[in-house]
């Protein structure tokens, strides 16, 4: 039977956005459940986007959701601990029992997961083992599973590079913990692409794939790159591991997180991959498509400086 609806859950996120404009792009039906219709409100103007008023963490308005589905997608994924749903193991591993026994109950057997480069249930974050053991649940659900692992996602609205841009517009000279860890991006829309390309291989069921760009970088190098990116070069201070966690320790205090002492503990393990990238599609370099958005000189640049003028 073909897929013609799918339900993304986490869809109004940032890699949500892009997932659910590339299937309209392709014809399917797309249903977005939601606490926050607000939020979600830039993905009404898609042709057959639907938002629907549910919590995704309540069993049984999850199954109302996605009742008549043909597939459904769960992208959602905090980076810092919190208290119940906003945690880890509320967002990682409740959400994904909740979604599988929801697919189960509702008849949709076609489910795409996301999860992350180095998940693994002995990793030493909870970030990642939390990730891990929701892979184990989705593996273990006797659904048609597929699993994603990506490295860092960047984009035009991601909280990655845009974050070192932002420091870099602040502050003369950056002081940056674990100056050494590894990362291989992967772009966002490269992401999109793949979970749309799984929809229509039935091979892909039952496998995981990791997403990973086509270079490996240190964390002193993609800083590096993006302040030039921006026009602002910065002298970059890494930190050894002793200082590194007292930054992380002082920065669990403010009251947007930065970085964690879970963050590090992630960064302790490679985020790259040999896996080429599935489906026959050829990542973008972030050198090819980041200047668009994070140059200042270029259109796309000068037209968000504008609109952060406007307060907008």
């Amino acid at each position: 039977m073909p897929i013609t609806t799918i339900t993304v859950i986490g869809g109004s996120g940032f890699v949500g956005r892009h997932l659910c404009q590339a299937l309209v792009a392709r014809g399917y039906r797309v249903r977005v459940p939601t606490r926050n219709r607000e939020r979600a409100k830039a993905l009404s103007l898609l042709p057959t986007v639907e938002l629907t008023e549910a919590d995704v963490h309540d069993p049984h308005a999850l199954q109302a959701a996605i009742a008549g589905s043909d597939a459904v997608v769960n992208l959602v994924g905090v980076l810092h601990d919190g208290r119940g749903r906003s945690g880890f193991d509320g967002a990682h591993v409740e959400l994904a029992r909740t979604v599988v026994t929801a697919c189960v109950a509702s008849g949709v057997r076609r489910l795409l997961h996301m999860s992350a480069l180095a998940a693994a249930t002995d990793a030493p974050s909870a970030y990642l083992r939390s990730k891990g053991e929701a892979e184990r649940i989705v593996r273990e659900s006797g659904l048609d599973w597929t699993i994603f692992r990506p490295s860092v996602i960047f984009g035009p609205d991601d909280r990655f590079l845009n974050l070192f841009a932002g420091l870099a517009r602040l502050m003369p000279v950056l002081v940056l913990a674990s100056p050494h860890a590894k990362f291989q991006p992967v772009y966002v829309g490269d992401v999109a692409e793949a979970f749309v390309r799984a929809l229509d291989e039935r091979a892909s069921v039952g496998h995981s794939f990791d997403l990973a760009g086509p270079r490996r970088y240190s964390l002193r190098e993609l800083v590096a790159w993006t302040c030039r990116a921006t026009g602002r070069p910065r002298p970059i201070i890494g930190l050894n591991r002793p200082l590194s966690y007292c930054q992380a320790l002082a920065m669990e205090w403010l009251p947007v997180k930065l970085m964690t002492r879970d963050n590090l503990r992630s960064m302790a393990v490679d985020n790259v991959s040999d896996q080429p990238y599935p489906f026959g599609i050829r990542p973008q370099a972030l050198e090819a498509v980041a200047p668009s958005w994070l140059s200042e000189d270029h259109p796309r640049g000068a037209y968000d400086r504008m609109r952060s003028r406007a307060g907008r």
